[in-house]
């Protein structure tokens, strides 16, 4: 599999081949394996509105996030688009390709 930096500002394309956006974030999760502390891609954030800069915007330390966190999540990820990493087709070369239609996409 591809680091996740190298997904960050490839291009999506849905099955039709409608640009659906830019990769502006990546969702894992995290579990813990045999003591070992390992992480899973679940899904791509993908944008129309591409930004210069990434937000990886992260919880305080009891698990809360601040007001300016959830301000700015909102502002920069208001048009987002979730795409589950089980649809990804094919990945390489600046592009992402994806099975299904951008229509059946969820909005974040």
């Amino acid at each position: 599999m591809t680091g996740v930096k190298e997904l960050m500002g490839q291009s999506v394309w849905d099955a039709h081949g409608v640009w659906v956006g830019h990769v502006v974030d990546v969702r894992v999760k995290r579990s813990r394996d045999t003591g070992l502390q390992s992480h899973t891609l679940m899904g791509l954030l993908v944008s129309a509105n591409r930004a210069p800069w990434l937000l990886s915007v992260t919880p305080e330390p009891d698990g809360s996030f601040g007001w300016i966190s959830r301000l700015a999540t909102k502002v920069l990820y208001a048009r987002c688009t979730y795409v589950p990493w089980e649809i990804v087709d094919a990945y390489g070369d600046g592009e992402v390709h994806i099975k299904g239609s951008r229509k059946d996409l969820e909005r974040v």
